[in-house]
């Protein structure tokens, strides 16, 4: 398995648990962890061992987000008396961590955020590109950026609002206040709030365990989908998973879901 910098990384029987590894500063990344990230989620997008992926964080917190430092160093790090010129790397920077992000909703597997304690600023935009969200009771998630004179730029305002009420995220993004796992759960943030990280990653390693069992394809599909429903409208929607029906209706998997409900075992799936 490879060893990375900020990650820690095992895969077992088609789950891959991906954990931000850097406890020593509450999980912060810096440039080239983010960098990092996106590599990894487009390998496992892509790793036929990969049936879904659990994202959590080692140590006191799941994520501190941006490393502050990495953010004051776009402009001081500036080659270049060019205000524009400076303007555009900082744009560059920027369409980077977006891009990290987008990757996660991009990665054809499921992707489950398992959040304890801390989940700030960027790590918001990450938890909102994922496609399940649990937390731990003292789990807190918090839009840090209007507190540090910034406007979140990463996802949480684009993606944030398609997951709970829009005025639950103008709260969240104007005052940063913080809203803990039973809150959080009760406004549709996270499914389910846990009493503490053990049994949350219990019961997300399972939920994990029964989606690898499904068909990998149908899994793909149903991500890909999803996604398309959530920006377009109804009749856009049915028109969309009509063709996409027509082209994959066909697969062996229909015939082994069937054989294996028939017989009593679980289904066989190529990936």
């Amino acid at each position: 398995m490879m060893k990375y910098k900020a990650f820690s990384l095992t895969i077992e029987n088609y789950v891959a648990n991906l954990a931000f590894n850097q406890p020593e500063k509450a999980n912060a990344l810096d440039t080239p962890d983010w960098i990092e990230m996106q590599q990894i989620f487009e390998s496992l997008s892509n790793d036929k061992n990969v049936r879904v992926i659990i994202l959590s964080g080692n140590g006191k917190h799941f994520c501190a987000g941006i490393n502050l430092a990495a953010l004051m160093g776009v402009q001081q790090n500036a080659q270049t008396s060019c205000e524009a010129r400076k303007r555009e790397d900082i744009r560059e920077f920027i369409y980077l961590l977006q891009n990290t992000i987008t990757s996660i909703e991009k990665c054809k597997k499921p992707v489950l955020a398992a959040i304890h304690n801390g989940c700030i600023g960027g790590a918001v935009d990450l938890i909102a590109a994922c496609d399940m969200r649990y937390c731990t009771q003292d789990a807190y998630f918090t839009i840090k950026e209007i507190t540090l004179g910034l406007v979140a730029d990463i996802g949480t305002l684009q993606r944030l609002p398609k997951i709970i009420q829009p005025g639950i995220v103008a709260e969240m993004a104007y005052t940063g206040r913080k809203v803990y796992g039973p809150e959080a759960a009760q406004i549709g943030l996270v499914n389910k709030a846990y009493t503490d990280k053990a049994e949350m990653m219990e019961a997300v390693n399972n939920i994990a365990k029964q989606i690898a069992e499904k068909s990998p394809l149908c899994i793909r599909g149903t991500k890909e989908v999803l996604l398309y429903q959530r920006d377009h409208s109804v009749e856009d929607g049915l028109q969309y998973i009509a063709n996409y029906n027509a082209a994959m209706l066909l697969s062996k998997d229909i015939q082994e879901a069937m054989s294996a409900n028939f017989e009593k075992r679980t289904a066989i799936f190529e990936d």
